[in-house]
């Protein structure tokens, strides 16, 4: 994992994004920050492993980073990264239903 430094971050960029379901003034005043992450673990700004219990909030469950995950996307991206479905079709589409 490559994680990067959060000292880019000011306080005054931290006031223009608003985090739902988070006590915001708390987070401004010490900002937990996740620079990176790799199979199920996240990597703070600052190195630590953090373990990712909610699959990225259920969006990751095969893990995070994993290469045959993102060498298959990266193919399909240069292939066709959008196809309407509307009176028309992909045949990824078909296959993968």
């Amino acid at each position: 994992m490559d994680a990067k430094s959060n000292s880019t971050l000011t306080i005054g960029s931290l006031q223009e994004f608003w985090m739902p379901f988070t006590a915001n003034q708390q987070f401004k005043a010490k900002p937990r920050i996740l620079a990176a992450a790799k199979g199920m673990y996240y990597q703070s700004d600052d190195g630590r492993k953090v373990l990712d219990g909610t699959s990225g909030l259920w969006c990751c469950n095969a893990g995070h980073s994993r290469d045959s995950i993102t060498t298959a996307v990266s193919q399909q991206l240069e292939q066709l990264d959008f196809a309407p479905t509307f009176q028309m079709g992909h045949p990824q589409a078909f296959e993968l239903a």
